[in-house]
C-alpha cells in the first residue's frame, strides 16, 4: 500500500509523545522515519555507543589524547544509517508477527503505511548510506564491517527457534565495539574482544527488559525470547548479564592501559545498573520501556569516561 492521508500520521505505539517526527516532518516522509525509527532514536544510540567506546579505548592504547571527531563523526552518520537499514529489514522479516502483536502492529509495514517493496528499496538506500561511511576507514575495518551483515541478516529469525535471540542481536549490535580498535591499529587485539564480549552482555541484559512488554502477545503467535525464558528469575539473571559486563569493561580498560577515570565511571554504571534491576516491574510496560531507554544514558557514562581517561592521563 502506498502512503496516503488515511495512514501516514499513524503513530507509532511506543514512540515518545510528541516527537520530531510527528511534529515537524512532511507527512509523506513521516511512514519512513518511522520505518528506520528515526522517532525513537534510543536504538541508533545502543548501537552507537560501543563504536564510540572502542575508539575512546584505542586511544588510551595508542597514547592518543586529541579525539578524532571526524571518526566519532562516522560512526554516528553509519550507526543511524544501519540501525534504519536493519529495523527495515526486521520489519519486513516480522510483519506477519508484527500485525499479531499489540505494540507492533501500528508500525509502518503491518499498518499499511509502507509496502514491502517501498521498504525494501528505503533499505537498500540506507546500506548504501552506511556502505559510504564504511568505505572511509582503513581496509581491514572496512572487511570487518562486511564481516558483520550475517549476523545481522540472521537476528530476525533467531526468535523463531531460540529463547536466546538477544544473544545473536548482542553479536549484531556490539560489532561496533570492534570497529573503533580496528580503524586506529589497523588490527584487533584483546583489550577489543574484551569490549565486545562487555557490549554484548549488556545488549542482553537491556533487550530482556525490552521482550518484557511483548511476552504475552510473543508466546501466543509462537515467538521466544529470553524475557519468556527467564520469567520470574530476569532480576537474577539480569545481575549475572549486567555483572559480566562491568567486569569485562574493567579489564578491558586495565589492558589498554586506561587509568582511574574509567573505574569511576563503571562504578557509576553499577549504580546505574542496580536501580534498573532494584525498580524493573517486568509484568507493567512502561516501566520496562522507561528502563530499557535509560541504557543510553549508561553507554554515555562509559564512553566519558573512556574518552576522559585518554585525554586527561591521571
Amino acid at each position: 500500500m502506498t502512503p496516503n492521508a488515511q495512514t501516514d500520521d499513524v503513530r507509532v505505539s511506543d514512540a515518545p509523545p510528541a516527537n520530531w517526527v510527528d511534529r515537524y516532518m512532511p507527512p509523506f516522509t513521516k511512514p519512513y522515519l518511522r520505518l528506520m525509527r528515526a522517532d525513537r532514536p534510543i536504538g541508533t544510540w545502543l548501537l552507537l555507543w560501543p563504536c564510540w567506546w572502542s575508539a575512546a579505548l584505542a586511544w588510551n592504547a595508542a597514547g592518543i589524547q586529541m579525539p578524532d571527531l571526524w571518526l566519532l563523526a562516522l560512526f554516528a552518520i553509519g550507526a543511524t544509517a544501519m540501525r534504519g537499514a536493519g529495523c527495515t529489514y526486521n520489519d519486513i522479516a516480522d510483519r506477519k508477527f508484527d500485525a499479531q502483536v499489540a505494540r507492533t502492529q501500528s508500525r509502518p509495514i503491518p499498518s499499511g503505511q509502507v509496502s514491502v517493496l517501498g521498504a525494501a528499496a528505503f533499505m537498500v538506500a540506507l546500506s548504501f548510506i552506511g556502505l559510504a561511511v564504511l568505505l572511509q576507514f582503513n581496509s581491514f575495518a572496512i572487511a570487518l564491517g562486511m564481516g558483520s551483515l550475517g549476523v545481522v541478516a540472521l537476528y530476525p529469525f533467531m526468535k523463531r527457534i531460540t529463547y536466546w535471540p538477544q544473544f545473536v542481536l548482542g553479536l549484531a549490535f556490539s560489532w561496533g565495539a570492534l570497529m573503533g580498535w580496528a580503524e586506529v591499529f589497523g588490527g584487533l587485539a584483546l583489550p577489543a574482544y574484551l569490549l565486545y564480549a562487555a557490549a554484548i552482555m549488556w545488549t542482553i541484559g537491556y533487550d530482556t527488559i525490552y521482550a518484557h512488554q511483548d511476552k504475552e502477545d510473543d508466546a501466543l503467535v509462537g515467538l521466544k525470547s529470553t524475557a519468556l525464558k527467564f520469567g520470574v528469575k530476569t532480576k537474577p539473571w539480569l545481575m549475572l548479564f549486567y555483572g559480566l559486563t562491568l567486569v569485562l569493561l574493567a579489564s578491558s580498560g586495565l589492558l589498554a592501559g586506561a587509568d582511574g577515570l574509567l573505574y569511576l565511571g563503571i562504578a557509576a554504571v553499577a549504580i546505574h545498573f542496580g536501580w534498573q534491576i532494584a525498580t524493573l516491574d517486568v509484568n507493567d510496560p512502561a516501566n520496562c520501556l522507561h528502563r530499557f531507554r535509560s541504557n543510553r544514558e549508561a553507554g554515555a557514562i562509559i564512553f566519558a569516561a573512556l574518552l576522559a581517561d585518554a585525554v586527561i592521563k591521571l
